[in-house]
Protein backbone atom coordinates (compact mmCIF):
# COMPACT_ATOMS: atom_id res chain seq x y z
CA UNK A 1 0.00 0.00 0.00
CA UNK A 2 1.40 3.46 -0.89
CA UNK A 3 2.48 6.05 1.62
CA UNK A 4 -0.66 8.22 0.67
CA UNK A 5 -2.94 5.09 1.20
CA UNK A 6 -1.63 4.78 4.84
CA UNK A 7 -1.72 8.00 5.85
CA UNK A 8 -5.20 8.53 4.39
CA UNK A 9 -5.80 5.40 6.58
CA UNK A 10 -3.96 6.70 9.93
CA UNK A 11 -5.77 9.47 9.38
CA UNK A 12 -9.59 8.59 9.60
CA UNK A 13 -8.72 6.31 12.56
CA UNK A 14 -6.85 8.57 15.09
CA UNK A 15 -7.68 9.89 18.18
CA UNK A 16 -7.81 14.31 18.16
CA UNK A 17 -5.87 15.99 20.76
CA UNK A 18 -6.65 19.58 21.26
CA UNK A 19 -3.96 22.21 21.34
CA UNK A 20 -4.29 25.89 22.54
CA UNK A 21 -1.85 28.82 23.05
CA UNK A 22 -1.72 27.48 26.67
CA UNK A 23 -0.70 23.81 25.41
CA UNK A 24 3.04 22.57 25.82
CA UNK A 25 3.74 19.62 24.00
CA UNK A 26 7.68 18.02 23.48
CA UNK A 27 7.58 15.27 20.55
CA UNK A 28 10.99 13.05 20.56
CA UNK A 29 10.94 10.07 18.60
CA UNK A 30 13.57 7.29 17.67
CA UNK A 31 15.06 6.51 21.24
CA UNK A 32 15.51 2.90 20.25
CA UNK A 33 16.16 2.19 24.02
CA UNK A 34 18.03 -0.94 23.91
CA UNK A 35 19.44 -3.05 26.78
CA UNK A 36 22.61 -0.95 27.49
CA UNK A 37 24.99 -3.14 25.42
CA UNK A 38 27.49 -1.59 23.16
CA UNK A 39 24.40 -1.68 20.43
CA UNK A 40 22.24 0.41 22.70
CA UNK A 41 22.35 3.36 20.56
CA UNK A 42 20.28 5.17 23.19
CA UNK A 43 22.98 4.14 26.20
CA UNK A 44 25.21 7.30 25.11
CA UNK A 45 22.60 9.72 25.19
CA UNK A 46 20.25 8.37 28.11
CA UNK A 47 21.68 11.41 30.20
CA UNK A 48 20.59 13.65 27.57
CA UNK A 49 17.39 12.71 27.30
CA UNK A 50 16.91 12.36 31.15
CA UNK A 51 17.67 15.69 31.63
CA UNK A 52 15.75 17.22 28.98
CA UNK A 53 13.04 15.25 30.15
CA UNK A 54 12.75 16.43 33.62
CA UNK A 55 12.92 19.86 32.51
CA UNK A 56 9.48 18.81 30.43
CA UNK A 57 8.39 17.19 33.51
CA UNK A 58 8.71 20.15 35.96
CA UNK A 59 7.28 22.85 32.85
CA UNK A 60 4.01 20.70 32.82
CA UNK A 61 4.80 19.75 28.99
CA UNK A 62 3.25 16.59 27.67
CA UNK A 63 5.19 14.29 26.42
CA UNK A 64 4.06 12.41 22.71
CA UNK A 65 6.95 9.80 21.41
CA UNK A 66 6.57 9.63 17.78
CA UNK A 67 7.79 5.79 17.67
CA UNK A 68 10.65 3.82 17.93
CA UNK A 69 10.88 4.69 21.53
CA UNK A 70 12.30 1.18 21.86
CA UNK A 71 14.48 -1.23 20.06
CA UNK A 72 12.28 -4.35 19.77
CA UNK A 73 13.45 -5.06 16.66
CA UNK A 74 16.97 -6.10 18.08
CA UNK A 75 15.68 -7.29 21.93
CA UNK A 76 13.82 -9.71 22.01
CA UNK A 77 12.32 -9.22 25.71
CA UNK A 78 10.73 -5.95 26.65
CA UNK A 79 11.49 -6.65 30.25
CA UNK A 80 15.15 -6.31 29.62
CA UNK A 81 15.17 -3.18 28.08
CA UNK A 82 13.28 -1.11 30.89
CA UNK A 83 15.11 -2.65 33.50
CA UNK A 84 18.60 -1.17 31.58
CA UNK A 85 16.74 2.44 31.74
CA UNK A 86 15.13 2.16 34.51
CA UNK A 87 15.16 5.53 35.76
CA UNK A 88 13.71 6.94 32.29
CA UNK A 89 10.74 4.53 32.65
CA UNK A 90 10.12 5.59 36.43
CA UNK A 91 9.99 9.54 34.71
CA UNK A 92 7.86 8.20 32.07
CA UNK A 93 5.23 6.70 34.33
CA UNK A 94 5.03 9.98 36.32
CA UNK A 95 4.22 11.75 32.91
CA UNK A 96 1.53 9.21 32.54
CA UNK A 97 0.46 9.48 36.15
CA UNK A 98 -0.85 13.08 35.21
CA UNK A 99 -1.95 12.05 31.63
CA UNK A 100 0.99 14.19 30.01
CA UNK A 101 1.95 10.87 27.92
CA UNK A 102 0.87 9.41 24.51
CA UNK A 103 2.89 6.87 22.74
CA UNK A 104 2.68 6.59 18.84
CA UNK A 105 4.63 3.27 17.79
CA UNK A 106 7.00 3.03 14.96
CA UNK A 107 8.11 -0.03 12.86
CA UNK A 108 11.20 -0.74 15.73
CA UNK A 109 8.55 -0.94 18.08
CA UNK A 110 5.23 -1.90 16.37
CA UNK A 111 4.34 -5.02 18.62
CA UNK A 112 3.32 -2.44 20.98
CA UNK A 113 -0.31 -2.26 18.60
CA UNK A 114 -0.63 -5.75 19.74
CA UNK A 115 -3.24 -4.96 22.98
CA UNK A 116 -1.58 -8.40 24.48
CA UNK A 117 2.16 -7.19 24.42
CA UNK A 118 0.73 -3.90 25.88
CA UNK A 119 -1.21 -6.20 28.97
CA UNK A 120 2.00 -8.20 29.28
CA UNK A 121 4.93 -5.44 29.34
CA UNK A 122 3.72 -1.42 29.61
CA UNK A 123 0.51 -1.96 31.97
CA UNK A 124 2.73 -3.55 34.93
CA UNK A 125 6.65 -5.12 35.65
CA UNK A 126 7.59 -7.23 38.04
CA UNK A 127 9.76 -5.88 40.76
CA UNK A 128 12.07 -8.32 41.68
CA UNK A 129 13.23 -6.98 44.90
CA UNK A 130 9.53 -6.92 45.80
CA UNK A 131 8.26 -9.65 44.53
CA UNK A 132 5.42 -7.65 42.93
CA UNK A 133 3.84 -6.06 39.98
CA UNK A 134 4.11 -2.39 40.12
CA UNK A 135 2.60 -0.09 37.79
CA UNK A 136 4.09 1.40 34.46
CA UNK A 137 1.64 2.55 32.10
CA UNK A 138 -1.71 0.99 33.07
CA UNK A 139 -4.21 0.73 30.46
CA UNK A 140 -1.70 2.56 27.97
CA UNK A 141 -2.91 2.19 24.47
CA UNK A 142 -0.22 3.53 21.95
CA UNK A 143 -1.34 4.93 18.77
CA UNK A 144 -0.17 4.71 14.98
CA UNK A 145 -1.17 8.12 14.83
CA UNK A 146 -2.56 11.36 16.43
CA UNK A 147 -4.50 14.33 14.95
CA UNK A 148 -3.24 17.73 16.92
CA UNK A 149 -6.72 19.71 16.38
CA UNK A 150 -5.30 23.49 17.11
CA UNK A 151 -7.88 25.56 18.59
CA UNK A 152 -9.13 29.31 16.63
CA UNK A 153 -7.31 27.51 13.41
CA UNK A 154 -8.53 25.56 10.06
CA UNK A 155 -5.20 23.34 10.08
CA UNK A 156 -4.85 19.92 11.96
CA UNK A 157 -1.34 18.14 12.37
CA UNK A 158 -0.68 14.23 11.90
CA UNK A 159 1.76 12.69 14.30
CA UNK A 160 3.15 9.27 12.82
CA UNK A 161 6.06 7.62 12.75
CA UNK A 162 7.13 8.01 9.04
CA UNK A 163 8.12 4.45 7.88
CA UNK A 164 4.02 4.03 6.39
CA UNK A 165 4.37 3.07 2.53
CA UNK A 166 7.73 1.47 3.20
CA UNK A 167 7.05 -1.99 2.40
CA UNK A 168 10.02 -3.65 4.70
CA UNK A 169 9.23 -1.31 7.41
CA UNK A 170 5.55 -1.50 6.52
CA UNK A 171 3.90 -4.18 5.96
CA UNK A 172 6.83 -6.62 5.67
CA UNK A 173 8.68 -5.21 8.71
CA UNK A 174 9.30 -8.78 10.39
CA UNK A 175 11.90 -9.57 7.32
CA UNK A 176 13.55 -6.10 8.45
CA UNK A 177 13.24 -7.43 12.35
CA UNK A 178 14.74 -10.73 10.93
CA UNK A 179 17.44 -9.39 9.41
CA UNK A 180 18.13 -6.61 12.38
CA UNK A 181 17.85 -9.23 15.25
CA UNK A 182 20.00 -12.33 13.41
CA UNK A 183 22.36 -10.67 11.44
CA UNK A 184 22.98 -6.69 12.13
CA UNK A 185 22.70 -6.71 15.07
CA UNK A 186 25.79 -8.89 15.83
CA UNK A 187 27.94 -7.01 13.11
CA UNK A 188 26.91 -3.37 15.34
CA UNK A 189 29.25 -4.71 17.73
CA UNK A 190 32.34 -4.73 15.97
CA UNK A 191 31.50 -1.22 14.34
CA UNK A 192 29.20 -1.67 11.14
CA UNK A 193 26.17 -0.45 10.40
CA UNK A 194 22.63 -1.12 9.65
CA UNK A 195 22.12 -0.58 6.28
CA UNK A 196 18.79 -0.84 6.44
CA UNK A 197 18.39 1.83 9.12
CA UNK A 198 17.13 5.16 8.64
CA UNK A 199 19.95 6.98 9.41
CA UNK A 200 22.07 5.65 6.63
CA UNK A 201 18.96 4.63 3.87
CA UNK A 202 19.23 7.85 2.31
CA UNK A 203 17.85 7.43 -0.82
CA UNK A 204 14.60 5.64 1.03
CA UNK A 205 14.67 8.32 2.99
CA UNK A 206 14.31 10.94 0.68
CA UNK A 207 11.61 9.60 -1.43
CA UNK A 208 9.78 8.38 1.80
CA UNK A 209 9.78 11.76 2.86
CA UNK A 210 8.95 13.67 -0.25
CA UNK A 211 5.74 11.45 -0.14
CA UNK A 212 4.76 12.54 3.25
CA UNK A 213 4.74 16.25 1.79
CA UNK A 214 2.96 15.50 -1.03
CA UNK A 215 0.66 13.42 1.33
CA UNK A 216 0.46 17.13 3.26
CA UNK A 217 0.32 19.60 0.63
CA UNK A 218 -2.55 17.93 -1.07
CA UNK A 219 -4.27 17.33 2.02
CA UNK A 220 -3.58 20.73 3.71
CA UNK A 221 -2.67 19.09 6.86
CA UNK A 222 0.65 19.50 9.07
CA UNK A 223 2.38 16.31 9.53
CA UNK A 224 4.93 15.30 12.14
CA UNK A 225 7.32 12.41 11.92
CA UNK A 226 10.66 10.78 13.17
CA UNK A 227 11.41 7.47 11.41
CA UNK A 228 14.37 9.33 9.15
CA UNK A 229 16.79 10.73 12.06
CA UNK A 230 17.14 14.20 10.46
CA UNK A 231 15.29 17.36 12.20
CA UNK A 232 13.45 19.32 9.93
CA UNK A 233 10.97 22.26 10.60
CA UNK A 234 9.51 24.28 7.15
CA UNK A 235 10.60 27.82 6.12
CA UNK A 236 7.79 30.35 6.34
CA UNK A 237 5.11 29.81 3.93
CA UNK A 238 6.09 26.25 3.13
CA UNK A 239 4.28 22.96 3.34
CA UNK A 240 4.18 22.21 7.28
CA UNK A 241 6.15 18.80 7.28
CA UNK A 242 8.14 18.25 10.67
CA UNK A 243 10.63 15.81 11.45
CA UNK A 244 12.07 16.19 15.48
CA UNK A 245 15.33 13.95 14.22
CA UNK A 246 15.88 11.26 17.07
CA UNK A 247 17.72 10.50 20.43
CA UNK A 248 20.56 8.74 19.17
CA UNK A 249 22.48 11.97 17.40
CA UNK A 250 25.59 11.53 17.63
CA UNK A 251 26.28 13.71 21.64
CA UNK A 252 22.71 15.23 21.26
CA UNK A 253 19.12 14.47 20.99
CA UNK A 254 16.95 16.94 19.30
CA UNK A 255 13.09 17.43 19.04
CA UNK A 256 10.06 20.02 18.54
CA UNK A 257 8.67 21.58 21.11
CA UNK A 258 4.96 23.36 21.51
CA UNK A 259 4.53 26.62 23.95
CA UNK A 260 2.70 29.34 24.18
CA UNK A 261 0.99 29.49 21.20
CA UNK A 262 4.71 28.48 19.22
CA UNK A 263 6.79 25.78 17.63
CA UNK A 264 10.17 25.40 17.16
CA UNK A 265 13.23 22.97 16.82
CA UNK A 266 15.54 22.18 19.48
CA UNK A 267 18.56 20.08 20.93
CA UNK A 268 20.06 19.19 23.99
CA UNK A 269 23.57 18.62 24.20
CA UNK A 270 26.60 18.49 26.90
CA UNK A 271 28.25 22.16 26.91
CA UNK A 272 31.12 23.58 28.69
CA UNK A 273 31.11 26.72 30.64
CA UNK A 274 33.93 28.87 31.25
CA UNK A 275 35.64 27.04 34.18
CA UNK A 276 35.70 23.81 31.57
CA UNK A 277 32.15 22.19 34.17
CA UNK A 278 29.73 20.72 32.33
CA UNK A 279 26.16 20.48 31.71
CA UNK A 280 23.49 19.66 30.15
CA UNK A 281 22.08 22.59 28.20
CA UNK A 282 19.00 23.11 25.67
CA UNK A 283 19.34 25.48 22.21
CA UNK A 284 16.66 26.67 19.88
CA UNK A 285 17.39 25.67 16.18
CA UNK A 286 14.91 26.75 14.26
CA UNK A 287 11.90 29.50 15.78
CA UNK A 288 10.00 29.88 17.81
CA UNK A 289 7.47 30.56 15.30
CA UNK A 290 4.02 31.44 16.16
CA UNK A 291 0.84 29.45 14.81
CA UNK A 292 -0.46 32.75 13.17
CA UNK A 293 3.31 32.61 11.14
CA UNK A 294 3.39 28.80 10.36
CA UNK A 295 -0.20 28.11 9.17
CA UNK A 296 0.09 30.34 6.39
CA UNK A 297 0.75 27.28 4.23
CA UNK A 298 2.75 27.35 0.82
CA UNK A 299 4.12 25.05 -1.16
CA UNK A 300 6.24 21.43 -1.10
CA UNK A 301 9.59 21.83 0.01
CA UNK A 302 11.92 19.63 0.84
CA UNK A 303 15.93 21.78 0.85
CA UNK A 304 15.62 23.07 4.36
CA UNK A 305 17.65 20.78 6.43
CA UNK A 306 18.69 20.98 9.89
CA UNK A 307 20.96 19.22 11.75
Amino acid sequence: MSTEKRLDEIYEKSEIIHVNKQSRIIFFSDCHRGNNSWSDNFARNQNLFFAAMQYYYLEGYTYIEIGDGDELWENKKFPVIREAHDHVFWLLSKFYERNRLYMIYGNHDIMKKSASFNQKYLYFFHDNRLKANIPLFPGIKPYEGLILDFDNFDTKMLAVHGHQGQIFNDRLWWVNKFLVRNFWRRLELFGFKDPTGPGVNYEGREKNETNIIKWAEKNNIAVITGHSHRPFFPEKGKTLYFNDGSCVHPRSVTGIEIKDGTMALIKWSVKNRLDNSLFIGRDVLVGPQTFETLFEMGHLSTDTEQG
